[in-house]
């Protein structure tokens, strides 16, 4: 190199503090984090595993009054009802609505069991707000809020047969229900015997409560209703489409007044005739805890879910119990 040694000296320290600027420069760069790949989702189980039978047994369960002095055969203290809802946690049962079952969109974990938890006549003890304006604690929707507080894979939903000025006509009723996942069925305008009128009586009383249901809450769609006092009209076809000034219904399916768990939505099922379970805790023949403990005792027969709602899975053998509209969609084994 040509020069003397200030030459050299300075062309060296020139080069280390051009080394230190750029290791600097480096050190400040961030640093692009690689992306993380992707979750995939596990697969479900073999239905095998889980003894999966989604041609089982649902058990729909009807209550009345949650109430501190029970006055009905259908009727439940909160202290009863919160009983039962520990028994259908604790045994892996998961509540759907009405019309989520009866159109076979059940999507819940392998190994669950769906229930379907109704309630009939829109009293003021299934839901009612406090002077806060919070949901009252011992009411039905209050209880099961607070259950799915502590057991958060427990779905909180109930469908609501309502008849007009339900909930004691506050207006905060059905946008409520509606804004918490609970579906809103119809139960005619004014708990009508349905056998005492002629046909266009019945669809009066139907059209009359479906507007009144979509005028409190503009989003719902009315797919399911519960016969008042477990009593068909004289044409049965009337409980499932009508239409009345100008105003036509159509329900997917009906239900009944007992007494007894309902088939799967895959198999024989009567839209127009859904069982369900009285529930007065011991006040009727075959009441809910009979139910229960009968499924309990006869495991196979209950409907069991296999962790995928793409599919419908079964023991080999059941194949003969299954639609055919779901037969793209049959999982035997």
């Amino acid at each position: 190199m040509a020069g003397g040694p200030t030459t050299v000296l300075r062309v060296l320290l020139l080069l280390a503090v051009t080394l230190t600027a750029c290791t600097a420069e480096n050190a400040a760069a961030p640093v692009e984090p690689s992306a993380a790949p992707a979750p995939v989702p596990a697969a479900p189980p073999d239905p095998a595993a889980v003894a999966a039978n989604e041609l089982g047994l649902v058990p729909v369960l009807m209550y009345h009054q949650i109430t501190a002095n029970p006055a009905g055969e259908y009727d439940q203290t909160p202290a009863e009802f919160r009983a039962e809802l520990e028994r259908l946690y604790r045994e892996n049962y998961r509540p759907v609505t009405a019309a989520q079952y009866v159109s076979g969109e059940i999507d819940l974990p392998a190994g669950t069991h769906p229930v379907v938890l109704t309630f009939d006549d829109s009293t003021d003890s299934q839901l009612a707000f406090t002077a806060t304006g919070d949901i009252a604690p011992d009411s039905a929707a209050g209880i099961l809020a607070e259950f799915a507080t502590r057991y958060p894979d427990f779905r909180p939903v109930a469908t609501f047969y309502v008849n007009n000025e339900p909930f004691g006509a506050d207006p905060r009723a059905l946008p409520w229900l509606t804004a918490h996942g609970h579906e809103i069925g119809a139960h005619t305008a004014d708990h009508a015997d349905l056998a005492s009128l002629d046909a266009e009586g019945v669809q009066r009383q139907l059209v009359r409560n479906v507007r009144a249901i979509t005028a409190a809450a503009p989003s719902v769609t009315v797919r399911t209703m519960a016969l008042p006092l477990g009593i068909h009209p004289r044409d049965h076809a009337l409980t499932r489409a009508g239409s009345w000034d100008g105003t036509s219904y159509t329900f997917d399916a009906v239900m009944l007044v007992g007494a007894n768990p309902a088939p799967a939505p895959y198999g024989p099922l009567d839209p127009g005739g859904i069982p369900r379970i009285r529930s007065g805790r011991g006040a009727v023949p075959f009441d809910s805890a009979y139910w229960l403990d009968w499924l309990a005792a006869h495991p196979e027969q209950r409907y069991t879910a296999d962790g995928d709602p793409a599919r419908v899975s079964f023991p080999r053998q059941l194949a003969g119990d299954l639609d055919a509209r779901w037969s793209a969609p049959a999982n035997p084994y």
